[in-house]
């Protein structure tokens, strides 16, 4: 059975730092492309970013590139993915998911309706 848990999440304030972590078992990243996704309350959900584990390709949005940094330590047996958030902001306030699929990491950025794998959420807070 695949279970994907999800940890890292929590309050911090405005310019601070989190790093989400989505560890799997019956599963390992090798091969799949591991995305994160986050939802604010009344938005849609949308992709974040991408990992091609294949190539070590990366897809950032705008919104947060430069200050988010995705990655799957081989060393980790590439059954852990990370996602590390600095420069927080109030904007970044969401449940953020990670996901996976045999994909690929577009240019266009993940779209939710493409992945079949999916961990449970974890709530971040930043406040001002």
């Amino acid at each position: 059975e695949v279970q994907f848990v999800e940890s890292g999440g929590g309050l911090v304030q405005a310019g601070g730092s989190l790093r989400l972590s989505c560890a799997v078992s019956g599963f390992t990243f090798d091969d799949y492309v591991i995305a994160w996704f986050r939802q604010a309350p009344g938005k849609e959900r949308e992709g974040v970013s991408c990992l091609n584990s294949r190539d070590d390709s990366t897809y950032y949005a705008d919104s947060v590139k430069g200050r988010f940094t995705i990655s799957s330590p081989s060393d980790g047996g590439k059954s852990t993915a990370y996602l590390q958030m600095n420069g927080l902001e109030p904007e970044d306030t969401a449940i953020y998911y990670c996901a996976a699929d045999y994909l690929e990491c577009r240019a266009g950025g993940p779209k939710d309706y493409e992945y079949r794998f999916w961990g449970q959420g974890t709530q971040v807070t930043v406040s001002s």
